[in-house]
C-alpha cells in the first residue's frame, strides 16, 4: 500500500495489483440461484417466529401489518433492483450508502447489516440445536456442540467453494418450500377461519382471553394492535435483501438481480399469505395444546404444531424434522450473507483488510466467513454459560434476534435513502432497471422501517437487545473513528463512489485504478 492521501475525514491508499488479486471471487450465480439464496435466507420466518404478532394485534391486527411491511419491502426491493446492476459490488447496502453517503453513511449501513447478518444465523442455530435435541434425545446441557457442529458443517460448505453454496442453498430452499407446501395441502381440509383464528379477545388487563367458539373480532386490540405486529411481521420478509451481495459472483447482474429479487419477494409474498392463513385457521388437539391462534400468540414451534393437529402427535420426531429444514436453509443461505458482508467492508478498509483474503484456489471469503461465525458462536456461548441453560436460551431466542431486527430497519432506512439521494447526485449513470415505485417507493421504505423501529422501542423485550445492538454500534463507530477510517482501500465500491460512477465496475475493469 503506497500513496496515501486524505479525502475529507477519510484517508486512503492505493493497492497494489497484488492486494486484489488476494481477494478475488468467481461468477456463478445465475437467475434461480439468486432467487433461492433470498427466499432461503427468509424461509426459517415462515416456520416460527412471525405468529407472535398475533399476540401483539390479534390475527387481523398482523395480517394488516403484514401488508404494510410488504409494502416496505416492496419499495426496497425495486430501489434494490434499481441500484444492485448500476453498483454491481459485493457491498451491497454498505455500497449504495457509500456511494450517496459517504464513508461514513456507507460505514454505518455496513455496521447494521453486520449485527443483523450475524446474529440472525447465531439464534438460528439455537432454534436448529432445540429441535435436534429433541429429535436425538440428547441432553439439553449438550446443544452447544450443536451450535458447533452446525457451524462447522456449514461454514465449510460456503468456504468449497460459491457452485457447492448455490447447490445447496437452491436444494434446502427447494426442501423447505416443499414442507410448507405439504402443510397448505394438508391442512386445507381442516380450516376454520372464524372458528380457530379469530378465537381471541382482550380482557380489561389487556392480556389476551380465549373465545372457545371463535368468532371474535377482526381487529382485538385496534390499530395500535397493527403498529404493534409490524415487528413481528418483518420476520416473513427479513434479510432478502442479502441478495446485492452477490452481485459480483453473479454471472449477469445486470439482467438477474433484478429478476432473482422480485421473483423472490413474490415467492415469499404468496408463502406469507398461506402460511398466515392456514396455521391459524387449525385447532383442536385432544390434550388441547393446539386452539388456532389463542395459542398460536405464543408457539414456539407453530408450523410443528399445525403439522400435529393434522397427523397426530406420535410422528412428532418426523415432522420436528420437516421444521429443520427452513431453518438450516435460512442458516446456510446467511452465512454466506455475512461473509461477502464481511469481505467487502473489510476489502475497502472498513474492517481490517485481513478479513477479505479469499481461497486462493476456491475464491472464497473464508477468513470472512470463519470470523464472522466465531463472533456469532462466541455471543451465543458466552449468553449460555453466563446466564444458564434456562435464561440464556430465552436471552438468545429474544433479544439476540431483537438486536438483527434493529440493524435490519437501521439498514432498510439508509438504503431508501441512499436510493432517493442517488437519483438525484447520480442521475447519469448506467441503470440497466429503474424501479417502477421510483422515489415514492423508497420513501416508504424509510418511513415504514422508522416506524417499526420506534415501536420494537415499545417492547420491552425488543428494548434489551436495542441496547445490545448500540453497544456494538458504539464499539465499531469507536474502531472506525480511530483506526478504520485512516485505512481506507479503493475498492470498486469507493472506485466507484470517489468517480461518481465512472470506474468501479468490477464486471469491466481492474481494481485500484484510480489514483488518489
Amino acid at each position: 500500500m503506497t500513496d496515501k492521501k486524505t479525502v475529507g475525514s477519510v484517508t486512503y491508499q492505493n493497492a497494489g495489483k497484488d492486494y486484489f488479486e488476494k481477494r478475488g471471487l468467481k461468477r456463478h450465480a445465475r437467475v434461480w440461484s439468486l432467487w433461492a439464496l433470498g427466499v432461503g435466507a427468509v424461509i426459517s420466518g415462515h416456520f416460527s417466529g412471525w405468529n407472535f404478532g398475533i399476540g401483539a394485534g390479534g390475527w387481523g391486527g398482523l395480517f394488516i401489518a403484514a401488508i404494510i411491511i410488504a409494502i416496505m419491502y416492496l419499495g426496497l426491493i425495486f430501489s434494490l433492483a434499481e441500484m444492485s446492476p448500476a453498483l454491481p459490488h459485493t457491498g451491497g447496502a454498505y455500497s449504495f450508502a457509500r456511494s450517496a453517503m459517504g464513508p461514513w453513511g456507507g460505514f454505518i449501513t455496513g455496521l447494521a447489516e453486520s449485527i443483523e447478518y450475524i446474529m440472525t444465523p447465531a439464534v438460528i442455530v439455537f432454534f436448529i440445536s432445540t429441535y435436534l435435541t429433541g429429535i436425538f434425545e440428547t441432553d439439553a446441557m449438550y446443544q452447544p456442540l450443536w451450535w458447533i457442529g452446525c457451524y462447522i458443517l456449514f461454514v465449510a460448505l460456503n468456504y468449497w467453494g460459491v457452485s457447492v453454496s448455490f447447490k445447496i442453498s437452491v436444494v434446502v430452499t427447494l426442501m423447505a418450500l416443499a414442507v410448507l407446501v405439504i402443510f397448505w395441502i394438508s391442512a386445507i381440509p381442516h380450516a376454520d377461519f372464524t372458528r380457530w383464528a379469530l378465537n381471541i379477545s382482550v380482557g380489561p388487563d389487556g392480556a389476551l382471553v380465549e373465545l372457545p367458539e371463535g368468532g371474535g373480532a377482526f381487529l382485538p386490540k385496534g390499530w395500535y394492535g397493527v403498529l404493534a405486529a409490524l415487528p413481528f411481521a418483518v420476520w416473513l420478509f427479513l434479510a432478502i435483501e442479502e441478495l446485492p451481495l452477490a452481485a459480483e459472483e453473479s454471472v449477469d447482474p445486470k439482467k438477474d438481480m433484478p429478476k432473482g429479487l422480485i421473483f423472490g419477494l413474490l415467492t415469499l409474498m404468496f408463502s406469507a399469505v398461506m402460511i398466515m392463513f392456514l396455521n391459524s385457521s387449525i385447532g383442536g388437539l385432544a390434550d388441547g395444546e393446539m386452539r388456532g391462534a389463542f395459542s398460536m400468540a405464543t408457539s414456539a414451534e407453530p408450523l410443528l404444531d399445525g403439522f400435529r393437529v393434522i397427523y397426530g402427535a406420535d410422528i412428532a420426531k418426523l415432522l420436528a424434522l420437516f421444521a429443520v429444514i427452513g431453518l438450516i436453509a435460512s442458516f446456510h443461505t446467511i452465512i454466506f450473507a455475512f461473509g461477502r458482508q464481511i469481505y467487502s467492508l473489510s476489502r475497502a478498509g472498513y474492517y481490517p483488510s485481513v478479513m477479505s483474503i479469499t481461497h486462493g484456489e476456491r475464491k472464497t471469503p473464508h477468513i470472512a466467513l470463519f470470523t464472522g461465525a466465531a463472533i456469532g458462536l462466541a455471543v451465543i456461548m458466552a449468553v449460555w454459560f453466563s446466564l444458564g441453560a434456562e435464561k440464556g436460551g430465552a436471552v438468545i431466542g429474544a433479544t439476540l434476534l431483537n438486536m438483527a431486527v434493529f440493524g435490519a430497519m437501521i439498514s432498510y432506512a439508509f438504503q431508501g435513502a441512499s436510493f432517493i439521494l442517488l437519483r438525484k447526485r447520480m442521475p447519469n449513470i448506467e441503470r440497466p432497471y429503474r424501479s417502477p415505485l421510483g422515489i415514492p417507493g423508497a420513501a416508504a421504505t424509510v418511513i415504514i422501517a422508522i416506524v417499526t423501529l420506534y415501536f420494537q422501542l415499545q417492547d420491552p423485550v425488543y428494548l434489551k437487545g436495542v441496547y445490545a445492538a448500540l453497544a456494538w454500534y458504539v464499539l465499531g463507530i469507536i474502531y472506525f473513528a480511530a483506526i478504520g477510517r485512516h485505512k481506507l482501500v479503493l475498492s470498486p465500491e469507493e472506485e466507484f463512489a470517489l468517480t461518481g460512477g465512472q470506474h468501479g465496475h468490477p464486471e469491466k475493469e481492474g481494481y485500484g485504478t484510480t489514483k488518489v
